[in-house]
């Protein structure tokens, strides 16, 4: 399955795509899902029912995050987050409630995702391809994978393969680690990356299911 992990709609200030405009164009692009992941917010998902739509796309909903220490795509039962948390604290809260955490963009110049946080494995999934990134913060995400995605993965690892969707199955961070055309290959395993693995995933322009593989920016 090809599913967009990372897509703004108009509840976020950098995007002037509406949730209907994002869900027309992942079928367009012929995506099997798409996650509306809003700045701090989780508004969208009163418009949509998380799920399987009717015409088998898959629509869930997460939230990036922002921290002192990078931005996250969480997803889960957080719609009331608390605001201003430490993204140590952060990670925390999304693993002890059973949910998921992908460190966005992590070298994005301007909103980079402290190493420690994967070292540690606080954080073990990460987003590789940005298509707003440019190319060497993309490249640099090699590193992570070649240093830490290498380990043997442990039972719940995210190395074989992860869940398919069955129905309206919740927490979509459950994708594989490889890349692929404006998504992620999904697999048969376990969620999640368990302990000593990272799991790596891309994002084409911030997303497939933006129009021109690109947000419309508000503003000039």
């Amino acid at each position: 399955m090809l599913i967009d992990m990372h897509v703004h709609t108009t509840v976020s200030a950098c995007s002037r795509l509406t949730l209907a405009e994002v869900l027309a164009n992942s079928r367009r692009r012929g995506l099997d899902g798409v996650c509306i992941t809003d700045h701090d917010s989780m508004a969208a998902a009163r418009c949509l029912r998380e799920g399987r739509q009717p015409d088998g796309l898959y629509v869930f909903f997460g939230l990036e995050y922002a921290t002192p220490d990078g931005d996250f795509l969480v997803f889960g039962p957080f719609e009331e987050l608390a605001r201003r948390l430490s993204a140590r604290r952060l990670l925390d809260e999304v693993a002890a409630a059973g949910g998921v955490s992908i460190a966005a963009h992590p070298f994005r110049h301007n909103r980079p995702v402290g190493e420690y946080l994967v070292r540690e494995g606080c954080c073990r999934v990460v987003e590789s391809v940005n298509g707003r990134n440019r190319a060497p913060e993309n490249q640099a995400v090699e590193g992570w994978r070649r240093q830490y995605a290498q380990r043997r993965p442990q039972p719940g690892g995210i190395g074989p393969g992860a869940n398919p969707l069955p129905g309206a199955r919740r927490n979509p961070g459950a994708t594989r680690a490889g890349a692929s055309k404006g998504g992620v290959r999904t697999g048969t395993g376990r969620w999640g990356p368990g302990p000593g693995s990272l799991g790596v995933f891309s994002s084409r322009g911030e997303s497939s299911a933006s129009r021109g593989d690109q947000h419309r920016r508000r503003g000039p």
